[in-house]
This record gives C-alpha cells, sequence and structure tokens, in this order.
C-alpha cells in the first residue's frame, strides 16, 4: 500500500516508528485469528510467520509496546489483542464516511469486517442525485450536499473517497475544510492536503505492477537456470539501481 503524507504525532512522541505502526494491523490479524481458536499463548516464532515478518523484527516492534512475552511460554493472545487495538485506537467507535458510491464505493459499504474492527460507516455519500436515498448495505445513500452537515453531525474525523479521480480533489477539500483530518483514498490521484491531515492511498493497478515486476524476474531467473541468457545479461546498468543495489520499482505518477 502506498502512503500519502502522514502526521501521527502520537505515536512518534511514544517513540513508535511509522514503520512498527505499519505492521501493526498484520499483527492484529494474525493475533484475532489465534484467539477466535481459542489459542492461549504463541510464540514469537509463530506469530511472525503468521504476519508475514522475521521474529526479531517482531520482538523490536512488541518492545516499543511494552511487551516482551515469557521466555518459554511466548506472548498472551488476548493481550496483545488488547494491547494492539489500544495503541492502535480501535477500542473506541471510529464514525466513518464513504464518498464516491460506485462498484468500488458500494462494495467496501456491504464490506463486513468494519464494525468487528472498531469502524462504523456513519454515511454513505455520492453526487448523483438519483443515487439519494437510495439504500447501500442498508443504509440510504445522501448526496454530497449534505457532506459538510453529515460529518459534524456524527463527529467524524475519517473519510474514504472511491470516487473518480477527477473529483477526488474537490472530495478531499471539503472533507478536511469540514474537519475530517485522516482520509483513505482509493482515487488514482494524489492528494494535497495540508499539515495534520493523513492521508493513505490505495492504488491496485500500483500494486498489481510491483507484482508484474516480480513475475517478470521471476521469469528470467527461470529462463536463465533453463540455459537461457545468463542472469548477468539481463541485469539493468548499474545507473539503473538503487542505493542499495536494489532495482527500483518506477511507478507512473
Amino acid at each position: 500500500m502506498a502512503t500519502g503524507r502522514t502526521h501521527r504525532p502520537a505515536t512518534r512522541s511514544r517513540g513508535i516508528p511509522e514503520a512498527t505502526v505499519a505492521r501493526l494491523p498484520l499483527y492484529l490479524r494474525a493475533l484475532t485469528a489465534l484467539s477466535e481458536r481459542s489459542v492461549p499463548t504463541v510464540s514469537s516464532e509463530e506469530l511472525a510467520a503468521a504476519a508475514g515478518v522475521n521474529s526479531a523484527k517482531l520482538r523490536k516492534d512488541f518492545s516499543y509496546l511494552g511487551s516482551y512475552g515469557t521466555r518459554g511460554v511466548g506472548y498472551d493472545v488476548e493481550y496483545l489483542v488488547y494491547q494492539i487495538s489500544r495503541e492502535l485506537g480501535l477500542t473506541q467507535d471510529w464514525p466513518v464516511v464513504i464518498v464516491g458510491i460506485g462498484n468500488l464505493g458500494a462494495a467496501l459499504a456491504n464490506y463486513g469486517g468494519f464494525a468487528s474492527r472498531g469502524f462504523r460507516v456513519a454515511a454513505l455519500i455520492d453526487a448523483d442525485p438519483a443515487m439519494a436515498g437510495k439504500p447501500v448495505a442498508g443504509i440510504p445513500v445522501r448526496h454530497t450536499d449534505d457532506l459538510e452537515k453529515i460529518i459534524q453531525d456524527n463527529g467524524v474525523s475519517i473519510g474514504v473517497i472511491a470516487t473518480p479521480a477527477g473529483a477526488a480533489q474537490q472530495v478531499c477539500d471539503r472533507l478536511v475544510a469540514a474537519g475530517v483530518t485522516s482520509i483513505l483514498n482509493f482515487a488514482p490521484t494524489v492528494l494535497n492536503v495540508p499539515d495534520g491531515v493523513d492521508v493513505r492511498k490505495v492504488d491496485l493497478s500500483i500494486e498489481l505492477q510491483i507484482l508484474a515486476f516480480h513475475e517478470q524476474r521471476k521469469a528470467v531467473e527461470e529462463a536463465s537456470h533453463d540455459g537461457g541468457l545468463p542472469a548477468a545479461a539481463t541485469r539493468e546498468e548499474p545507473a539503473d539501481e538503487g542505493p542499495d543495489g536494489d532495482v527500483p520499482a518506477v511507478m507512473p505518477a
């Protein structure tokens, strides 16, 4: 997931790095699965494997939370679920508005995981007058004319933008002006926001292009092993490599 402008003074003041914050939801998902199976404790190695990280990184991340586990026993699953949920702010109810109720917006509205993870869809908003009053996931769609009133009435601080690219910045500006300070952006465009507003950008096409890059690399390696071009002949010139020797993923703006 690509990240836009981020400002998290609460976590930074406690000394929790952004990279650790980004991994906390992965740990929480793995821990929730263990909790649902009534698993009482888990080792760092088992939890790291379930979350897709190495165990040393996991132990370092948990040290920022004050959790060090018990040698020979591991981590208490329920306690870690509580700790991480509290750190992520999921022990309270967060009202969310979704703007843009096309296919993607409707799919997000129908997603059943919001409520169980501390989020409540307070309103669905769309610019199409024909959508006004139409129920989606049991929630009547409201027109964008009511956006500011909806945000103020529901105390919304998190907005989801699922509009076409051309409308996203205007919607973003209105959300911010109305008091929204965190935005999840599904529109294929970069949003400009003032300091103090967090943006997380989800661009499925970029994620697919990254996967395509890795698939191409695997195909080249397989071809070299099968007697095709030697691996050295398929590498880019050193000038195209990153500072650590990794080939950078070049994506369209």
